[in-house]
């Protein structure tokens, strides 16, 4: 048989008759009669398999098929089916495993759900005599309150120093938390005059929230849902504030509820100048509060800056102890006194009474001197 034939131009160069690749080398002329195709956009986009681009004609010979290219020229690549499907699993996976990370199995976080009810109590104190009157700050100078600093500066806090289990951070957020109820409770003007309830009660863990709303709604003398252990306010029908720069002092004080909350203890006196409700003329008198806070926090109301308030100790005059003070305080007023009190009093022999009912003396160096 005859042997296998050069190509048109001749043999090719290189190699001898011993190179193992030259059965594999292609000659000028079949590279040229080699037939191009290359996907068109529309192939690119959707993936069909018919539409091409044929750029040589339709030349005999052998076919040499284009990947796809990419916008510089370089030849790009197709994904399988298989490597979607893998990425596809991957990607819920991943979605699953933070979905199910962020439900906690434990509930609702203890923010939402502390279970410590609010207990208070209020005492009245009756003025001996007559309550002075006259211009508010004429009526400061004359009194104790000359020496007390007016508005929400004058809430001081001490340095803060950690604890055996909380930090001197924590510490401060407990402190600066105190604080701001303090300020909102007994200094805020639209919270005095009955307007808005609302800077004290963002400041409450929402556990309290329903105990809260029920003693602002429905206020009763029972030691839980009493108003006047909340906040401080009057009752606008009766008094406005003829000054409202609020005179105060007081002091905080820190220690552990053991390994898992901290407790501050606020105890204030406030000193506000009233006068009868739309008597821009009428003399005005001093009303003097003491209250003693005793507040609670967790871990989670230190980082959400709220509170659970435990105990509210007030003591308010002048007051009359015939009227109730749970829902409003309502001052005796500038040449006002206590007459004859219409208080009950306690029966020590009815089973119905389940509380004392409490009453004291405001002592006169308490009231502005004015002789």
């Amino acid at each position: 048989m005859a042997g296998r034939a050069d190509p048109p131009e001749g043999p090719p160069t290189g190699g001898g008759e011993d190179d193992e690749f030259r059965s594999t080398v292609f000659d000028e002329s079949f590279v040229r009669a080699a037939r191009l195709r290359e996907f068109s956009a529309s192939e690119r986009l959707s993936r069909h398999k018919d539409p091409v681009d044929d750029t040589s004609g339709d030349p005999p010979g052998g076919e040499v098929t284009a990947l796809p290219s990419t916008a510089d020229g370089r030849p790009g690549r197709r994904f399988s089916g298989q490597f979607v499907v893998l990425l596809l699993v991957i990607v819920l996976a991943f979605g699953a495993a933070i979905y199910l990370g962020a439900r906690s199995p434990y509930g609702d976080p203890p923010t939402a759900a502390p279970q410590i009810p609010m207990r208070a109590t209020l005492v009245p104190l009756v003025p001996r005599g007559t309550v002075p009157g006259g211009e508010p700050g004429r009526l400061f100078e004359a009194s104790q309150a000359r020496d007390l600093r007016a508005g929400a500066a004058a809430v001081e806090l001490p340095a803060a120093h950690g604890t055996v289990h909380f930090s001197v951070g924590q510490v401060q957020a407990a402190l600066n938390t105190a604080q701001r109820y303090v300020v909102a409770s007994a200094l805020t003007p639209s919270v005095l005059t009955g307007e808005d309830v609302r800077p004290v009660r963002r400041l409450l863990n929402p556990g309290q929230y329903a105990q809260f709303d029920q003693s602002l709604r429905a206020a009763t003398d029972d030691g839980r849902h009493t108003a006047t252990g909340w906040l401080v306010r009057f009752d606008p029908e009766e008094t406005e504030l003829a000054d409202p720069r609020v005179r105060v002092r007081g002091d905080f004080t820190v220690t552990e509820a053991g390994s898992g909350a901290l407790e501050v203890t606020a105890s204030h006196v406030a000193v506000y100048a009233l006068r009868p409700a739309g008597q821009a003329e009428a003399d005005a008198s001093l009303f003097t509060v003491r209250r003693e806070l005793r507040m609670r926090f967790n871990p989670e109301e230190l980082r959400t800056g709220r509170l659970t308030l435990l105990q509210a100790d007030v003591q308010a005059g002048p007051l009359p102890c015939a009227e109730d003070t749970h829902d409003w305080l309502r001052p005796l007023l500038a040449g006002e006194d206590v007459g004859a009190d219409g208080s009950v009093g306690t029966d020590p022999y009815s089973r119905d009474d389940t509380r004392t009912a409490l009453c004291g003396v405001l002592a006169r160096t308490a009231q502005p001197d004015l002789g």
